[in-house]
């Protein structure tokens, strides 16, 4: 019975990964981008358009970094951190699904609702991820996390493939123009998010807070004290500090492969509707491989595991160097799908076992705060790169630097010596 209980629980946290892919997808990935320049950015000049995109991007990215360490130390402290995840996927939902509004010339309303869509989707994945720890057993971390990301791939493949489909055949479905195909795919996406939230929040439990020593504090002080002693305690945790540099520099290459691939795609003269079939394919083929690579990390190792990807990783930027035709892309994007659900996941379930259970969410705070700021370094090298040599092919190889040194780094990381202080801080604090 209590493995019945312990399925249902493990099965509802992995449905927020379906709920909320959605809007990655669709939002962030696929249609928006695409939708801002063609209708929303319709009467800027010249690119004006992408640049505006990209400033959007960014403060979204720079907001959500800020305020994510925050407030995980108040959910923390709180013992909230249900009650949060709940507040910003609801703050999320609704902006999300504003987006049907925005029509032609509407660059600003767009730039606004996705600033905020993305604040609530960033928002409520710190406190989804720092329930991690608490949902899943030790020994089974790995595959739960896997397992979470395989959900994603499926969730948010299958609503952008129904939104291709109802933008490519807008007419054969009935709809009024193609425009407002778009729009309702956003909608759609708030839809999907908030109905399959609805498992998480009934089934799984809220953490037990950690004991508590001293006076009862306002959460906001409590949070910032709580952030100066974590500040303070980094030379105990060492380990996971080592494991955060090694996320930064890796993952700031994974990012940017999955932001640039489009683009550079676009430049070397692929069509859209084989990249639009290639970034599908990397959903499809990341589903069963993110499991892979959850039972892979029992025999293998985690660490080991994450090595094997960042070495698909390096061969994808040398074989992205020669690519020219669009089967070069399709081969590519598959690869990508091969371990990139899998490196992530692993990279999340690694971190979860070196992270105290009573500042969960506050160290899944800094988590998230590695992965905007990895939205950052990367794309800048690989404009830079590509500004100073006339072409993005050189970009491209550069990112090699942040595979190898991010995997360089990952081997100082002693994780036996990094969860066994977690523990230790456990056990102080039950």
């Amino acid at each position: 019975m209590k493995d019945k209980a312990y399925s249902r629980i493990i099965n509802a946290w992995c449905m927020y990964d379906w709920a909320n892919s959605a809007f990655a997808t669709t939002i962030m990935a696929a249609v928006l981008p695409t939708f801002y320049a063609a209708v929303a950015g319709a009467n800027l000049p010249g690119n004006t358009a992408t640049v505006y995109w990209g400033y959007t991007s960014a403060l979204a990215l720079l907001i959500g970094a800020l305020l994510a360490p925050v407030l995980g130390a108040v959910s923390d402290y709180l013992g909230a951190k249900k009650r949060f995840l709940t507040a910003f996927a609801i703050f999320g939902i609704f902006f999300t699904s504003l987006l049907v509004l925005v029509s032609t010339g509407d660059w600003l309303l767009a730039s606004v609702l996705y600033v905020l869509g993305e604040i609530g989707f960033g928002g409520a994945n710190v406190f989804y991820d720092s329930l991690l720890p608490h949902v899943a057993r030790s020994e089974d971390i790995d595959y739960v996390s896997s397992k979470g990301y395989a959900m994603g791939y499926l969730g948010g493949g299958i609503l952008l493939a129904v939104n291709i489909v109802m933008i490519l055949f807008w007419e054969k479905l009935g709809l009024p123009s193609k425009e407002m195909a778009s729009r309702f795919s956003f909608l759609s996406v708030g839809i999907w998010w908030a109905v399959f939230s609805i498992p998480i929040l009934r089934v799984v439990p809220e953490p037990p807070v950690a004991a508590r020593h001293g006076p009862r504090l306002n959460p906001l002080r409590a949070a910032f004290q709580r952030l100066g002693h974590t500040f303070g305690d980094l030379r105990r945790y060492r380990e996971l500090s080592k494991f955060i540099i090694a996320f930064w520099l890796y993952n700031d290459g994974i990012g940017t492969i999955i932001k640039m691939a489009t683009i550079y795609g676009t430049e070397i003269g692929i069509g859209q509707t084989d990249l639009i079939g290639a970034l599908l394919l990397t959903q499809f083929v990341g589903i069963p491989f993110s499991l892979l690579f959850g039972k892979l990390a029992k025999p293998l190792g985690t660490k080991r595991s994450i090595y094997l990807a960042l070495a698909v990783y390096t061969l994808i930027c040398v074989a992205g160097y020669f690519m020219t035709k669009a089967w070069h892309f399709w081969v590519l994007a598959g690869m990508v799908g091969l371990v990139q659900g899998g490196s992530q996941a692993l990279s999340r379930s690694l971190f979860g076992q070196m992270v105290p259970k009573a500042k969960s969410a506050e160290f899944f705070g800094f988590y998230d705060v590695s992965s905007k700021f990895a939205g950052i370094a990367g794309p800048a090298l690989f404009a830079l790169v590509g500004q100073i040599t006339g072409t993005s092919r050189l970009s491209i190889i550069s990112l090699i630097i942040f595979f190898v040194v991010g995997g360089l780094v990952l081997t100082r990381v002693n994780e036996t010596e990094g969860i066994r202080v977690a523990r230790e801080a456990d056990a102080v604090s039950a």
